[in-house]
């Protein structure tokens, strides 16, 4: 192995969990698995369509971004750093950030600025909670090695724990499982607060759930030594589905009066919480619209995609000028004026993502050999030629 490239464990930041125990023998993560077999073929920057050089195209991209008065720099999937070097370029060209995860993690965003809440991390999750109600969700899907990190494994004050699904999609049948639509879920949460809180109700039913399952809900959650809410706001997608989160973290500060209580928002892809954490310290200020949103008001005059993660999400079907600066996979629908491939940390380069739970920083490290530019350094290049000062 080549000795600018560290040897396994790896850290793999296909979702938000970021294990950092992966190695070729153990991978049987199919997200993971999926991450590490990208393979590397034409990594030529293009300019409509066409091969250049990387000279040509930090000159064609540095050539549209002094020709806009508000570019749009959109997706932002990379990893701290590359986030920095994007949004030290977007203040320096007037131009607006929006990540792809925007819209979901403004649900989580919204409850946070308007009332606050009191969430756990995953390490806690493992050693103390002994009662956990994933909400909404299939955790799976988006974390799918959370129940075998941190609700199987033994932790080190419990040795037992209960999980129970609430309205959740994919839910395993039977007792612990309480089926609901996703857009009743305000409403039944709404009734497991009043029972939490001991009041009495009339109501037999709600959202399709009998009121005696939820108030035997309700018994659990406050018996519990260390009870665990769980959801992913991708998944509460519905109108209005903040006021969902937002009773999660009511009867979690409900809970907290009489014994121990915490949320915990997973999820986490694409950087989307290192990016957000970053612009939040940095702006005071979250990234708060969605891609859509900011397509639809007309926001920008150029967009600018960055997607070092996921060759399979793409940039927005647009007439503005665009450029990519992507995962050398990216199968494009749409002609970028200009294309540059661009490293994927964790896999071809070294690099550094906050965990979905906001608790640590974990390190990813180059795991193939290849000649592929980071994200901060073409940045740099394409500020370089803009402001015609010499590369350092």
């Amino acid at each position: 192995m080549s000795a600018n490239i560290q040897p396994p464990p790896f850290t793999c930041p296909a979702c938000g969990l970021l294990c950092d125990d992966i190695t070729p023998v153990n991978n049987t993560c199919a997200k993971s698995v999926a991450f590490f077999s990208q393979r590397l073929d034409d990594a030529s920057p293009k300019i409509n369509g066409k091969k250049v050089s990387l000279l040509e195209a930090i000159t064609a991209a540095a050539q549209i971004l002094k020709s806009s008065q508000n570019p749009l720099f959109a997706g932002l999937s990379t990893d701290i750093a590359g986030f920095k070097s994007i949004e030290h370029l977007a203040q320096k060209t007037g131009g607006s950030l929006t990540h792809m995860n925007a819209q979901s993690m403004v649900r989580n965003l919204k409850v946070l600025q308007s009332s606050g809440w009191q969430t756990t991390t995953l390490t806690e999750v493992k050693n103390r909670a002994d009662f956990i109600v994933c909400i909404g969700t299939d955790i799976v899907s988006h974390n799918p090695r959370f129940f075998e990190r941190f609700v199987d494994a033994e932790g080190m004050f419990v040795k037992q724990r209960e999980v129970v699904y609430l309205g959740a999609a994919h839910a395993p049948a039977g007792p612990s499982s309480l089926p609901c639509r996703a857009d009743a879920l305000p409403e039944v949460l709404a009734v497991l607060h009043a029972l939490v809180l001991g009041k009495t109700l009339k109501a037999k039913q709600v959202g399709g759930i009998a009121v005696g399952e939820l108030q035997a809900l309700a018994d659990k959650l406050k018996a519990a030594k260390y009870a665990v809410l769980a959801w992913v706001a991708k998944d509460l997608d519905f109108k209005h589905a903040e006021l969902a989160i937002e009773k999660i973290t009511q009867i979690v500060a409900t809970l907290t009066q009489t014994t121990r209580a915490a949320g915990l928002p997973l999820g986490g892809s694409d950087g989307d919480t290192s990016a957000n954490n970053i612009h939040t310290w940095r702006n005071s200020a979250i990234l708060e619209d969605g891609l859509e949103a900011n397509i639809h008001a007309s926001v920008g005059d150029a967009i600018v995609w960055i997607n070092s993660f996921n060759a399979e999400k793409l940039p927005p079907k647009t007439d503005l000028p665009l450029i990519v600066l992507g995962n050398a996979n990216s199968q494009l629908v749409q002609t970028p004026v200009v294309f540059i491939p661009i490293a994927t940390p964790g896999l071809d380069c070294n690099g550094t993502l906050f965990r979905v739970d906001g608790s640590v920083i974990l390190p990813l490290k180059k795991v193939r050999e290849s000649t592929l530019p980071t994200l901060s350094e073409i940045m740099r290049q394409i500020e370089n030629a803009l402001f015609n000062t010499n590369q350092e």
